[in-house]
């Protein structure tokens, strides 16, 4: 079985924001495999599934994305366990798990793929991390970096946090979503 997660925040008010990528690349990979998706409760996610390939888009916001990502791994036992009840430390999930998500870091329309890497600051990764109680899982980062003047230059060392929480959440313009439908065209056909 492999999951693919997507992460971004759940709603309208959401929608084409730069923080919602991750939603954008896996909603892209579900209508090319024409997959319909549904509501699992269970899961706090949007679910669809082809065979042993499973989509999920979390529904808990993106600061709570773990809490759907464990659900959906400890409902196929795909968590290792130790001494019965806790979940072993640095399991290696690179093999079944990929999560496609937003990276400020990386310039727009470009993306990268990461294996055992901490989460950068990205705080749906960092969940997914402190639920799952280990970073050795697959990730697809879609960089949301916009070149322009106006914003943040990608060499200053530390960022102000409020002014990242506010540019991730700043829609797409038409522009910039041609850009990251690019990447995510690319990431489909080679990954």
């Amino acid at each position: 079985m492999h999951i693919i997660i997507g992460l971004g925040n759940p709603g309208e008010k959401y929608k084409n924001t730069r923080h919602n990528a991750g939603f954008m690349a896996i909603d892209a990979l579900a209508e090319k495999l024409n997959l319909i998706w549904s509501m699992n409760k269970k899961f706090q996610a949007e679910i669809c599934q082809s065979g042993d390939l499973f989509l999920a888009k979390p529904q808990t916001f993106m600061n709570e994305s773990g809490r759907s990502v464990q659900a959906i791994l400890s409902y196929y036992k795909l968590l290792p366990k130790k001494f019965g009840l806790l979940k072993e430390k640095n399991s290696n999930l690179s093999e079944i798990l990929t999560i496609i998500h937003d990276d400020l870091d990386i310039p727009l329309g470009q993306y990268k793929i990461s294996v055992d890497s901490r989460s950068a600051g990205h705080n749906g990764v960092q969940s997914i991390i402190n639920h799952l109680k280990t970073k050795n899982f697959r990730r697809i980062r879609i960089g949301i970096r916009a070149e322009s003047a106006e914003k943040i230059p990608a060499d200053l060392p530390r960022r102000n946090e409020m002014a990242a929480g506010k540019f991730v959440l700043q829609k797409f313009s038409e522009e910039e979503v041609k850009a990251i439908n690019s990447a995510i065209e690319k990431i489909i056909q080679e990954n």
